[in-house]
């Protein structure tokens, strides 16, 4: 398990960072059998210091939890339970659909771009398909079946997951509805 843990523009003692494996060690070994990585990032933020944690496990799942408090001890307490009952939720579901994954999420390389918006009053290059990429990425698509996909979603509070179907290793994404529910798109499936 690596552990990645700073200060934005603050100074974190060995103390804290002490602490903060330890706290986190125990979390993951409860409920998450093979963590690879945690981030764990501290900033300040007026009076609040701020708790930044993200743990990959290798499931394919990405936990993130944030937390602000008065004291740096404490925001990471509140990010650690935040964290726990996130995890605690995941295994409930890994249980209930009665599969527990043997191997690692396989992940895939993709790009990922940022355009920058155009100003609908020009129409001229409203109508061109030529837009400016403002950041390039690199990004990982897990490949998973449909109900660990919305499951990874749904824990991560993501508006949308592109992944890999498991059943046919193409391409899908799940999403969430206005109305609430959630939709998901099969190109392979399509009529």
């Amino acid at each position: 398990m690596r552990y990645q843990i700073s200060g934005k523009q603050i100074d974190i003692g060995e103390a804290l960072q002490v602490h903060v494996r330890a706290e986190l060690g125990t979390i993951l070994d409860k409920y998450a059998g093979r963590p690879t990585d945690a981030n764990v990032v501290f900033s300040k933020s007026g009076h609040e210091f701020v708790c930044e944690a993200v743990v990959h496990l290798s499931t394919g799942l990405t936990a993130q939890a944030t937390a602000h408090e008065n004291e740096i001890y404490a925001a990471f307490d509140s990010c650690g339970e935040k964290m726990d009952k996130q995890l605690r939720r995941y295994k409930r579901r890994l249980k209930d659909h009665h599969k527990e994954r043997s191997q690692p999420v396989e992940l895939s390389d993709a790009g990922s771009y940022i355009l920058e918006p155009r100003d609908e009053s020009d129409e001229a290059e409203h109508n061109s398909v030529n837009a400016m990429i403002v950041a390039e990425m690199e990004a990982k698509i897990p490949s998973l079946s449909v109900g660990e996909a919305v499951m990874q979603m749904e824990i991560a509070s993501a508006p949308v997951l592109v992944f890999r179907n498991e059943k046919h290793s193409g391409i899908n994404v799940v999403y969430r509805r206005d109305d609430g529910n959630i939709g998901w798109i099969d190109p392979r499936n399509s009529g």
